[in-house]
This record gives structure tokens, C-alpha cells and sequence, in this order.
């Protein structure tokens, strides 16, 4: 099996992990580390599919079927993205309005904005783009 294919999904989600983390940094002016997690520009989920939709299409071609399957799922992936987990951060945000202070507020930013899938997907497909080249 060619290693790329293990290490690019890898490489994507650490360099838009850097990249959340430096926008976030430069946000409140300070080391964001309290801001790592779900949500923010760019979406880490929209990055790790599609290096491998860039990848597969760049290496075995778009007439393949393991391209098809790598579309549906960045496909799934946005969708949730940018759908359902955004509305788990409204009702977090909902139920910390009804709890009181003496219990552990809810994480809220959970989702993502368009601007921010189509910032990933892009982050994603260049680190695609970079592994064809590099592994």
C-alpha cells in the first residue's frame, strides 16, 4: 500500500489544526489553546476529505470508483459539517441558558460556516495536491 494514503489525511489535519489555531491566536491576542476544538475557520473534517478526494483523483484518476467514494463521504462529511452539528451548538448554547452556574457549561462551537467548509476544502485539496507531488 502506498503510505501516502495514511499520511495525507495526517498532514491535512495538522496543518488546518495550525492554521485554526494561529486565526484563533490572532482573534483574542493571545495563545488560543482554550479555542482547540470543534468549529472555527478551517473546518479540520472538510480538510482530512478532501485531501483524499484530491489525492485519489490525482493518483488513480476521476474514473476510478474509489473516487466516487471519497465524494460521497467529503459529501456526508460537509453536510454534517455545516447542518447537524451546527444545531448541536445551538441547543448546547440553549441548554447552558437554562443550567445553573453550578454545573459545566456545554462546549457551543460546534459546527461550521460555508466560509469556513470552503476554507478547509481547499486547505484540504492543496495538501492533496502536495502529496501527489511530494510522496
Amino acid at each position: 500500500m502506498d503510505i501516502s494514503y495514511l499520511l495525507t489525511p495526517f498532514i491535512a489535519w495538522l496543518v488546518t489544526g495550525g492554521c485554526k489555531f494561529l486565526i484563533n491566536s490572532l482573534k483574542v491576542k493571545r495563545l488560543a489553546f482554550d479555542l482547540i476544538g470543534y468549529g472555527g475557520m478551517p473546518s479540520n473534517h472538510s480538510a482530512i476529505v478532501s485531501s483524499m478526494v484530491m489525492l485519489i483523483a490525482l493518483r488513480e484518476g476521476v474514473d476510478h470508483p474509489a473516487l466516487g467514494v471519497a465524494i460521497t463521504l467529503a459529501f456526508i462529511v460537509t453536510l454534517d459539517a455545516s447542518s447537524l452539528r451546527k444545531q448541536v451548538g445551538l441547543h448546547a448554547e440553549a441548554i447552558n441558558a437554562l443550567r445553573s452556574d453550578d454545573f459545566i457549561k456545554l462546549r457551543v462551537r460546534m459546527g461550521h460556516s460555508r466560509v469556513e467548509i470552503l476554507a478547509g476544502l481547499f486547505v484540504g485539496g492543496l495538501v492533496g495536491v502536495a502529496s501527489y507531488c511530494l510522496l
